[in-house]
């Protein structure tokens, strides 16, 4: 079984994207994770979910634990729209890293690696030229290594 046999279109996000759309967009699509393309449908970084809940979260309670007890219910329920002018581009800045992606022939071997190396649960995957063909899912990957069974000798 190969990439292309597994993969699945994904609503993506761009850099000029708000972080608010961003989680939006995740938290619809029931991502595990989000695709950031370019204008040409490249990828431009694979983001696991807890690396965009991470965009949400504003610095200075990522950086003082206790500032976050000291946050009432009401306000901590929605401390994410702090940052509601926020695109993705300005909160990744300028030092990311080459978008985790498998071409679409693949094997489930390639991908599982890939996944279990960078510990994402989202991989991109791109045609020859670089575009965005569909993605894989961690859930998606694990069903079809669940399912696929070895050929006994007997099959053949």
């Amino acid at each position: 079984m190969q990439a292309r046999d597994i993969a699945v279109q994904v609503p993506t996000v761009t850099m000029g994207d708000s972080i608010a759309h961003a989680i939006q967009v995740m938290a619809l699509g029931r991502l595990p994770g989000l695709i950031v393309v370019d204008e040409e449908q490249r990828p431009r970084v694979v983001l696991p979910g807890t690396q965009v809940l991470k965009l949400a979260v504003p610095a200075a309670y990522q950086e003082d634990q206790a500032l976050t007890r000291a946050v009432d219910e009401a306000h901590a329920d929605v401390f994410w729209q702090e940052i509601d002018d926020m695109t993705v581009g300005d909160s990744l800045g300028s030092h990311t890293v080459r978008p985790l992606s498998v071409k679409p022939s693949s094997t489930l071997l390639e991908i599982a690696t890939l996944m279990a190396r960078h510990r994402s649960p989202l991989i991109a995957v791109v045609d020859d030229s670089g575009l965005l063909a569909g993605a894989i899912a961690l859930d998606r990957l694990l069903s079809a290594i669940a399912l696929t069974r070895p050929e006994s000798a007997s099959d053949t």
